[in-house]
């Protein structure tokens, strides 16, 4: 496969994931979510939407960095990034979809642990892909406390 369709695709499957959690998000961010007790700290809403969307572009260009190399681990480490994708798509329809701060944060903590074993494993092939993985730990390390912040309080 070419480079540019793997840079092509490797952009547009965290896209994907991140629409697929949007499609959850949308109804309970206009109904059920602003009933619930949320921390001083909680960001504006309008925020959400560029930092994923930021954070999506840099998971797609690090797991580019890895898919084009020719390093051994690639596979696995590939098989690695998707879980964690996975468990992304997955937390908006727990925690928006099934309206659950506990289901949410069931869902959360493996994707941060994910998250930190990418970061790690990229490194081995790439420590630029390793680096631009870093703010999305961040982001959800965040996203973590805020979880269960609301969890706490409501």
């Amino acid at each position: 496969m070419p480079n540019y369709l793997k840079f092509l695709i490797s952009i547009a499957l965290p896209q994907i994931a991140g629409g697929l959690g949007a499609f959850f998000t949308f109804a309970s961010v206009q109904t059920w979510f602003p009933t619930l007790i949320k921390p001083s700290w909680n960001p504006p809403s309008w925020l959400f939407g560029p930092v994923w969307t930021l954070l999506y572009v840099l998971m797609g260009v690090a797991c580019y960095l890895i898919w084009k190399s020719d390093h051994p681990l690639k596979k696995p480490i590939l098989k690695l990034y998707a879980v964690q994708l996975i468990l992304n798509a997955l937390w908006s329809p727990a925690f928006f979809g099934m309206q659950s701060p506990l289901f949410g944060l069931l869902v959360i903590i493996p994707l941060w642990v994910a998250i930190v074993l990418c970061i790690l494993q990229f490194r081995k092939v790439s420590p630029l892909a390793s680096g631009l993985m870093v703010p999305y730990l961040l982001w959800v390390t965040f996203a973590t406390a805020l979880n269960a912040a609301i969890l706490v309080l409501n």
